[in-house]
């Protein structure tokens, strides 16, 4: 149960947060930024407000998402870090003396609370509602990308995880004390998943044996990761094979496996909207609806720059239908063919391929100019034929006794003509520059924010997981345009 009143704090010890949280710091300047009371209003329908007993304040409990988010933190390092850092109690509004949650509540409020598509909307929405009233975002322009994230637990089985876990603590302690092997136990030979986790729990109990080592920061993190995977292992290994993660490709021979955040990001380096998807969608499927999101945030935009996977045929169409300048350079290869839409591949810029709908990339291509025929050249495209005949999709797509397979498509370059004027105009080239501004932030929300991989199995955890990273990224640019303002 919830109450909608709001709550005062009466502590004495409430003076302590004027001396040891100064005015400067981060987090205090979200909390006089951000009026959180949106969450409230967000998540009140998934909690009784009449019945059972007081539940902790939806508003703190995704404060605390907030900062895991914010400073790269596992449950259990964030919750306890926020028994002895005055900050964090400050931002969690919290007093001096009050004990803090048990790790395992974040869990089940992302799972029983969170679950909602709209999220991400919600939040990116908020964070641009206020640099608009603070006059930070005023240029017209979005820059659009997507950045992959690895599934969390990518596709290696139950045991190889374990075996992973196991070693990262290993090597933790014996960067401390490397006599320290002769007490650990020797490793399982047996491919059970069940005595790999054995061996795994008396990895566990040898190094909490020495508290000297197990409370030294580098190894008490990777003794929390392999914790919790055991202690929960049930759930947590039938995340090695995530239902929702595919396969993508960053270039013809570098691949992933996890999942896609497309997204809008204003001039001013605001992300303005964001579509999680699975890691094999195609990049310029979602100039439309990044667009779109971005205007329902009160986004005026007449200028879109992106790379040449936007320089598709339809989103040319729709920059010219609203009136919008869209500076993506075209590519030969970019436009599809004449296929049905169930038939369509989907074309990676990175790699100059096209990619099937089951993730499987072309392994050549070839030019077909066709002389002699009244017809526009065309590329053909080949796939390995050993995965189409396994492949769950190939209804409909391999015939059966087939020697090859490829896709063709036909350039019509000349339907392109005003784009390729346009990108030979010096006003294009200039817009252009400003696209690696985005390349930036990839790499902000990758190495500040653990974006790299994901924290939870599936799409919704993803987009959880995107919505506070966007969130927190968004808040500190905030700031710092604030802060260069004064």
């Amino acid at each position: 149960m919830i109450s909608n009143q709001e709550t005062l704090n009466l502590s004495p010890f409430m003076a302590i947060y004027e001396i040891v949280v100064p005015k400067s710091n981060m987090l205090r300047q979200i909390n006089e930024l951000v009026d959180f009371s949106f969450i409230l209003e967000e998540l009140k329908t998934k909690y009784c407000l009449d019945n059972g007993r007081n539940a902790i304040s939806p508003i703190r409990m995704f404060k605390y998402l907030l900062l895991k988010s914010i400073f790269d933190l596992s449950d259990v390092d964030v919750v306890e870090r926020s028994i002895y850092d005055m900050s964090f109690k400050y931002f969690l509004d919290m007093a001096p003396e009050d004990s803090v949650i048990d790790p395992s509540s974040l869990t089940k409020f992302r799972k029983l609370r969170l679950q909602d598509e709209d999220l991400l909307d919600l939040l990116i929405g908020k964070t641009v509602e206020i640099a608009l009233e603070k006059e930070i975002i005023k240029s017209k322009t979005i820059i659009v990308d997507s950045t992959h994230t690895k599934a969390r637990y990518n596709q290696k089985s139950p045991k190889e995880f374990l075996q992973e876990k196991a070693k990262n603590v290993r090597k933790a302690v014996y960067r401390i004390d490397e006599s320290m092997k002769e007490k650990f136990p020797a490793k399982t030979i047996s491919d059970e998943v069940t005595d790999e986790l054995d061996y795994c729990r008396r990895i566990i109990t040898v190094v909490e044996k020495e508290p000297q080592i197990a409370k030294i920061p580098s190894v008490k993190e990777k003794l929390n990761v392999l914790k919790e995977i055991v202690e929960d292992y049930t759930e947590q290994l039938s995340y090695s094979n995530d239902p929702d993660a595919r396969v993508g490709h960053k270039a013809a021979d570098s691949s992933f496996f996890g999942f896609k955040t497309h997204y809008a990001m204003a001039n001013e380096r605001i992300i303005t909207a964001a579509v999680m998807t699975t890691g094999e969608k195609s990049d310029g499927k979602y100039l439309r609806e990044l667009t779109k999101k971005s205007q329902a945030t009160g986004m005026k935009i007449d200028k879109i720059i992106g790379d040449t996977a936007y320089s598709e045929k339809d989103n040319i169409r729709f920059a010219i239908e609203n009136e919008i300048a869209l500076v993506s350079k075209l590519h030969p290869h970019i436009t599809h063919g004449r296929r049905t839409k169930e038939e369509e591949f989907e074309f990676n810029k990175d790699a100059g391929l096209y990619v099937c709908k089951a993730g499987h990339m072309a392994n050549r291509r070839k030019y077909e100019g066709r002389k002699g025929q009244d017809k526009n050249p065309r590329i053909k495209y080949f796939f390995d034929i050993e995965k189409c005949k396994v492949c769950p999709f190939h209804e409909g797509c391999y015939k059966e006794g087939a020697k090859s397979k490829s896709y063709s498509v036909t350039i019509k370059s000349t339907e392109h003509a005003d784009q390729e004027a346009f990108q030979n105009t010096e006003e294009f080239k200039e817009l252009a520059k400003s696209r690696y501004k985005i390349e930036a932030k990839n790499s902000e929300l990758k190495h500040r924010h653990g974006y790299d991989i994901a924290s939870s199995a599936g799409l919704l955890g993803m987009k959880i997981q995107g919505a506070t990273a966007i969130f927190a990224v968004n808040l500190k640019r905030i700031l710092k345009l604030l802060n260069e303002k004064e």
